[in-house]
């Protein structure tokens, strides 16, 4: 049994750390562990696992761990089934003493849910945020509704929708401020993700995905790039695992397992690249468009609100230099480009000579962006 810590304890005839009788060290009475992984990284080694019974775990944690010295802050290691694999100690009761067969053993679940759940996002952005994509914010009013009374709209419920758009026009901005208004799960994912290194992976990967959003309903699940796992057919020699992973998001996606109140969006930036099975399941696709002068008129007053230096800048002409720019490009190409030319060069204040720097070396001609299969 290993541990970080001094083991004070006699070896018996069964291998097993025997108490010891001592009058300085007092005998713990409840210890609280959170689960910390492996010390070290290699490909064979999985840290995912699940308590399926807590009265189980404390059990078979005590055996092992039983005559060890516990200090808060301090790691006890796993010897059986993931050897290894250490537990900090968050709290120990008293501290600096000894684990009993009368010792309670608590795992910290939320440690082990917050690894499972990484897709689990959190954001603190807001509808108000979001400027122009009038289709889109009407298609979140039918979500919004839906979700606060999911039985009022029985068979009728939107469950797939597919946003569509080149890149930086708010897709994802917007599914983040649904969720965070709304105080649901968020389980938003690159689509790369979900390829696994091995036949099956993916397609379990997928199934894993929808249940944990389906147990955490309601919920959206969020799948950015889409295209790059549900490819249209005449692309699908490219990736050999393609038509097992297009199956298994179908299966999905038409509620062969029920999933009640979760709503599904897919993300691409080229909709033509997609699956026609797949695209056929999305009862609306919705494009993201790029701002026109007014929208990004708004981009930009919104931005400078935030922006930590002065500055003397005509909007107008900046809207009519950024004409066919996405409102990130805006915001990163453009105003954030012009902030770092003035403090480069010991500015005070932000001016249009920062903005036509920022211009001529980050606008992005529309026609320069393309899709993957264009």
């Amino acid at each position: 049994m290993k541990s970080d810590n001094k083991k004070p304890e006699i070896k018996t005839n069964n291998q097993k750390p025997a108490l010891i009788e001592n009058e300085n060290r007092e005998y713990a009475e409840c210890v609280m562990l959170c689960p910390a992984g492996y010390p070290f990284e290699f490909g064979l080694m999985e840290d995912d696992f699940e308590i399926k019974n807590h009265e189980l775990f404390e059990e078979y944690a005590r055996e092992q761990w039983l005559g060890l010295v516990v200090r808060e802050n301090s790691h006890l290691f796993d010897q059986k089934i993931m050897p290894d694999y250490g537990f900090k100690i968050v709290s120990a009761k008293p501290n600096n003493s000894i684990i009993t067969e009368k010792t309670k053993i608590k795992l910290i679940t939320d440690e082990i849910n917050a690894k499972k759940d990484n897709t689990l996002i959190k954001s603190n952005y807001h509808l108000k945020d979001i400027i122009g994509q009038e289709n889109a914010k009407n298609k979140v009013k039918v979500i919004t509704k839906y979700l606060e009374d999911p039985e009022s709209f029985g068979p009728w419920a939107p469950k797939n929708i597919l946003f569509y758009g080149l890149p930086g026009t708010g897709k994802t901005m917007l599914v983040k401020a649904l969720a965070n208004e709304l105080e649901v799960p968020l389980y938003l994912i690159k689509a790369t993700s979900l390829i696994g290194d091995h036949v099956g992976d993916g397609a379990s990967k997928i199934h894993d995905l929808f249940k944990k959003a389906g147990e955490n309903s309601p919920s959206i699940i969020f799948i950015d790039e889409i295209d790059a796992i549900a490819l249209h057919r005449s692309f699908q020699s490219l990736r050999g695992d393609v038509s097992e992973i297009v199956n298994s998001l179908l299966t999905e996606m038409d509620g062969i397992s029920e999933h009640e109140s979760v709503i599904t969006i897919g993300a691409t930036n080229n909709p033509t690249s997609l699956d026609y099975a797949v695209r056929s399941r999305f009862e609306e696709e919705i494009e993201f468009k790029l701002p026109d002068d007014e929208e990004r008129l708004a981009i930009l007053e919104n931005n400078l609100k935030t922006m930590p230096m002065e500055y003397d800048l005509d909007l107008n002409r900046i809207v009519k230099l950024t004409k066919g720019l996405s409102g990130r490009d805006i915001k990163e190409k453009i105003l954030k480009t012009a902030l770092h030319n003035a403090i480069a060069n010991d500015s005070d204040i932000i001016t249009m000579k920062n903005i036509d720097y920022a211009i001529k070396i980050s606008k992005i001609k529309n026609s320069d962006v393309k899709g993957m299969f264009e």
